[in-house]
């Protein structure tokens, strides 16, 4: 029974230390996007750890001529299927590109979605079209690019369509 308390009182103290560890992480990572005073985060539901795994993924903006450059990187552009003069209907998102990239833009949209209304409308207009939730989010993560894209390049802050 001595080992187990023993044991015991190593995690308690080892989750302590990588609790404050992550502390100081997150207040780094906060601390360099103050810095970096990035449009992004006007963005309702974005904070600074999503703001920063997308700019850190991205990284420099000009390296894409359009968000659809972007929408390719994080794998998020619908697949085509073609044979000869076969053009396939059904396509699917290809899923290749920075799974980083692509997991941050999910996680974003969904709080997006959440907290801003002209991106809660939208997603509650591809809903009704029928769509499934995750093609839904999908549609409204290209949507999140545009604007992302569309902010970086020109430096303005995000103002809600309503």
């Amino acid at each position: 029974m001595p080992a187990k308390s023993l044991e015991l009182k190593h995690t308690i103290k080892l989750i302590h230390e990588l609790n404050s560890e992550i502390d100081e992480i997150e207040s780094e990572i906060k601390s360099i996007m103050v810095d970096i005073n990035s449009p992004i985060l006007s963005i309702p539901g974005i904070n600074y750890r999503m703001g920063a795994m997308i700019i850190a993924e991205i990284g420099d903006f000009n390296r894409f001529d359009s968000p659809d450059k972007i929408l390719a990187y994080a794998g998020l552009s619908p697949s085509t299927y073609q044979s000869g003069q076969l053009d396939g209907a059904y396509s699917h998102m290809e899923k290749r590109g920075s799974r980083y990239l692509r997991y941050a833009l999910f996680n974003a949209t969904k709080f997006v979605c959440h907290w801003a209304p002209d991106f809660n409308a939208y997603l509650a207009k591809k809903r009704a079209e029928g769509k499934h939730y995750n093609v839904a989010i999908s549609h409204a993560a290209k949507k999140l690019v545009r604007v992302i894209y569309h902010l970086q390049k020109t430096g303005q802050f995000y103002i809600n369509a309503t």
